[in-house]
């Protein structure tokens, strides 16, 4: 099968890549550009593991095609630090102990970094509701919506 060209922007870079058409983002992300961050929970978008932001839309890698990336921005976890500084997001989860084994953080952070972009001030509720796409099999989800509630005390400088 012929791979098709696509230019795109990566966590602010500008990217190319060649793809079958048939082959998901995910799968372009990790095996086209080694960037496995992203990871593949289910495979059907019933997970969230692999959540990206594609034009500042939240997304699930796994169905959207490598070749829909085409002149598009996209945001992954690799994007979220900035060197060694951690995104006040990925050091609440540390400091909240909100991880365990780490299949379904990224595509978390990812998500949660979409709705404070969103909502600076987001309820428990709203963030309960917000990352509700996100299956996590390890935690009861408390410890997320207290990191999260956490960054998102310290981004507003509150």
């Amino acid at each position: 099968m012929a791979k098709q060209h696509v230019s795109t922007t990566i966590n602010g870079e500008a990217v190319e890549f060649l793809c079958e058409t048939r082959q998901s983002l995910l799968d372009v992300l990790r095996d086209e550009l080694d960037m496995t961050g992203t990871k593949e929970g289910c495979g059907t978008g019933d997970c969230g593991a692999c959540s990206v932001t594609l034009n500042g839309d939240l997304v699930c890698s796994c169905l959207v095609l490598g070749v829909e990336a085409e002149g598009k921005s996209i945001q992954t976890i690799e994007g979220m630090a900035q060197g060694d500084q951690l995104h006040p997001l990925q050091r609440k989860f540390l400091e909240h102990a909100a991880l365990q084994c780490g299949i379904c953080t990224p595509g978390i952070l990812v998500a949660a970094r979409a709705l404070l972009a969103r909502n600076p001030d987001p309820t428990e509720e709203e963030v309960r509701y917000w990352l509700a796409g996100n299956l996590c099999r390890c935690t009861g989800y408390n410890k997320i919506i207290e990191a999260v509630l956490d960054a998102a005390r310290e981004m507003r400088g509150a």
